[in-house]
């Protein structure tokens, strides 16, 4: 009976999803990816009752009506922070949340009542992996100032309000605004005074953060050490497996609804139509700052939206393998390592940047630097027996060259691959 009520929405996801790619898939991956943690908590390190210390209160942005940055519902965004300790009270790392986009009326609408499209629906949260207190955990960053920026205008930050009159429903497309005027108040919190400063994020988040990249690095002193980290951040442009380029349709509604060109670097859309500037491909070569990439080999998110999106796959002959990497027979492993392939030949420039940093393990995962049992820890995954958080420190305090990359699946034991049935 419990496995019959846990399909019906799997049923109607599928359904809704095959010409618009709503919210729901984005929720859902990361309510299961949580949930997966959650339910092996013994191995993963998260107390059941966290430290008062690490439940961080939801700061809506003092400044919002004068900048007129607003969620897609009109509501005031924000951010969380905890403050610096110790050595690190002129260090910041900045984690900006993930959760997929919204490239229409319909789905931006969906978006309006949850937490993705309105601040009425953040509560305080509890920080871990990247932005977690406990040394052993983060040993680089535990005692840096923290700030997780919240995630609600759909656009991963790249939105403006001149493509609103389009489509007369009161959705706010402002998420440019919003991270200005965030970028504002940190900055006016001791922000413009970092020596050290790590910009993060994850999925959306994680493309917003090579967007904004040198954005970031010229609003800090000249002489601070500023890199930017993005998790799960590089989307491939690749056509599904039935040849349809389904995610680049999907990207060019998203910038074309929101108005995000003007957010894209102007040497990519000076050659390009705008919407191929939002797929870090076209233009990670011409980010100036320092940047590393985490991404798995076989990330789920990917596999299911951008090579085998449902509408690829009408009879379902692909569903066990995309929600467990385990189900796949081994026609569908060298699809999947195909698409692998791909990402790494997407690379090969990369690869050749001296300050550049990489982490490309063979796990079936998404993000893995919020975390801590995919960012540090004895369970970790690993390559060459770094975890994801010692490789990070690598590059980012200049020890040595960090560019992992693993073995294909299923070479690597420190795995642990998400199960998403």
């Amino acid at each position: 009976m419990a496995t019959h009520r846990f399909f019906q929405p799997m049923k109607w996801w599928q359904k809704l999803t095959r010409r618009e790619w709503t919210i729901a898939a984005a929720s859902l991956s990361i309510l299961i990816f949580t949930l997966t943690f959650i339910s092996h908590s013994h191995r993963f390190s998260i107390n059941s009752t966290p430290p008062a210390d690490d439940l961080v209160p939801f700061t809506p942005l003092s400044n919002a009506q004068k900048k007129s940055a607003f969620c897609l519902d009109g509501s005031v965004p924000g951010y969380h922070l905890q403050k610096g300790f110790g050595s690190g009270t002129d260090k910041w790392v900045i984690l900006v949340e993930g959760g997929g986009w919204c490239n229409s009326i319909k789905t931006c609408s969906v978006r309006q009542t949850t937490k993705l499209g309105s601040s009425k629906f953040m509560e305080p949260d509890v920080f871990h992996g990247i932005l977690g207190s406990d040394p052993s955990l983060n040993p680089d960053f535990f005692e840096w100032n923290k700030v997780k920026i919240r995630y609600c205008d759909g656009g991963s930050f790249t939105g403006h309000p001149e493509s609103e009159f389009k489509n007369g429903t009161g959705l706010f497309f402002r998420g440019q605004l919003i991270w200005e005027a965030i970028m504002n108040e940190l900055l006016s919190l001791g922000l413009s005074n970092a020596k050290q400063a790590l910009l993060s994020g994850c999925s959306a988040g994680g493309l917003a953060t090579l967007i904004h990249c040198d954005d970031f690095r010229e609003m800090l002193p000249k002489d601070a050490n500023v890199k930017c980290l993005s998790d799960a951040g590089f989307f491939l442009n690749e056509k599904d497996i039935a040849g349809i380029p389904t995610f680049e349709r999907f990207y060019e509604d998203v910038v074309n609804l929101q108005g995000a060109a003007k957010s894209l670097k102007k040497d990519c859309t000076s050659r390009l139509e705008p919407y191929k500037c939002f797929f870090p491909e076209e233009f990670i070569s011409n980010i100036k700052t320092p940047v590393f990439l985490v991404n798995p080999g076989y990330d789920f998110w990917q596999i299911q939206n951008i090579l085998i999106p449902d509408s690829s796959d009408p009879h379902g002959s692909w569903l066990r393998c995309k929600l467990n990497i385990s189900n796949c027979n081994s026609k569908q492993l060298e699809v999947l390592e195909d698409f692998r392939k791909s990402l790494l030949r997407k690379l090969e420039g990369f690869q050749q940047n001296p300050e550049g940093g990489m982490f490309i393990i063979s796990c079936f995962a998404h993000c893995q630097t919020w975390m801590t049992g995919t960012w540090h820890a004895s369970y970790s995954p690993k390559i060459n027996n770094k975890t994801i958080a010692e490789a990070v420190g690598e590059w980012y305090f200049n020890r040595k060259a960090a560019k992992y990359i693993d073995c294909p699946f299923p070479c690597n034991p420190t795995c642990s691959h998400f199960s998403l049935t």
